[in-house]
């Protein structure tokens, strides 16, 4: 389901004039926004938005992966940077080859990381190829 069949409000229908989106989108509306990588390869589905409270930036999408109905299922927090929104395909683009996915530092939903550990994010970003800032 993409962010224009989700959206409650009429945020981004196109109604002769410009409306928020692209530029600013409802964080409820792109949850549930899949990720391809740039071979249209399906990596995962966006499933929360973490803020941070310090500096008032979205810090990390966390995506899910593998799994049927949450069993299985593997999180991942994917610095906001690394992500570009596609609006032609309403969805999400992750510059990461599938196997570099396979093999990224993720948890499960019982055991979430200290994301607001510097170490650990600087981890992240490292993965990742983005800045901590």
């Amino acid at each position: 389901m993409s962010y224009e069949e989700r959206d409650a409000y009429g945020m981004y229908v196109d109604k002769g004039s410009k409306g928020p989106g692209p530029e600013l989108m409802g964080a409820d509306t792109l949850i549930g926004d899949h990720v391809h990588n740039l071979k249209n390869e399906h990596l995962g589905e966006i499933k929360e938005i973490m803020l941070d409270m310090r500096t008032g930036k979205i810090a990390y999408a966390v995506m899910s992966s593998g799994g049927v109905l949450t069993i299985g299922e593997k999180l991942f927090a994917v610095p906001w940077a690394a992500l570009t929104l596609d609006t032609a395909n309403k969805r999400f683009t992750l510059d990461i080859e599938k196997e570099r996915i396979d093999n990224a530092p993720g948890f499960d939903t019982d055991h979430w990381p200290d994301m607001a550990n510097q170490q650990w994010s600087s981890q992240i970003h490292s993965y990742y190829g983005t800045n901590t800032q």
